[in-house]
């Protein structure tokens, strides 16, 4: 067997979110993606940035909600997205920290000694969302 990868890259990422509007309208209203699907019965929608697609899955259970805990559960630790340059980085910041239900986890910062830097929020559903700036090249 070869050493190439059998794969080329991600397809698109499937969250189960709380609150599909709410997540939805973040992603669209806040962050500027295209809504580019639906399944109204499941209920999913489907969003993109033009590069990234999103599968957003509706919580169905009646058991209390598990809330996202990074250092003890299994899975997503957070989503990485990023940004197309800097003035889009400072947008993001300042529409995410003042976006309702929105929790800044920490604000623009260099990534270890630089010069990328990064931001963490929680989207309204609780979605951990790590937002990148490449440094210049």
């Amino acid at each position: 067997m070869g050493t190439a990868s059998l794969t080329s890259g991600i397809d698109h990422i499937g969250l189960t979110v709380k609150d599909i509007d709410s997540t939805s309208a973040f992603f669209i209203e806040c962050l500027g993606w295209k809504k580019v699907g639906e399944k109204p019965e499941y209920p999913a929608v489907f969003v993109s940035d033009g590069h990234t697609l999103l599968t957003l899955w509706q919580r169905r259970s009646e058991e209390p909600v598990v809330e996202f805990d990074r250092k003890a559960n299994i899975g997503l630790h957070h989503l990485a997205i990023r940004a197309t340059d800097e003035d889009a980085f400072n947008t993001i910041y300042e529409r995410t920290s003042k976006w309702p239900g929105v929790k800044v986890e920490f604000a623009p910062e260099l990534l270890g000694k630089g010069p990328k830097r990064h931001m963490m929020i929680y989207e309204p559903g609780g979605i951990r969302i790590e937002f990148d700036l490449n440094a210049p090249a």
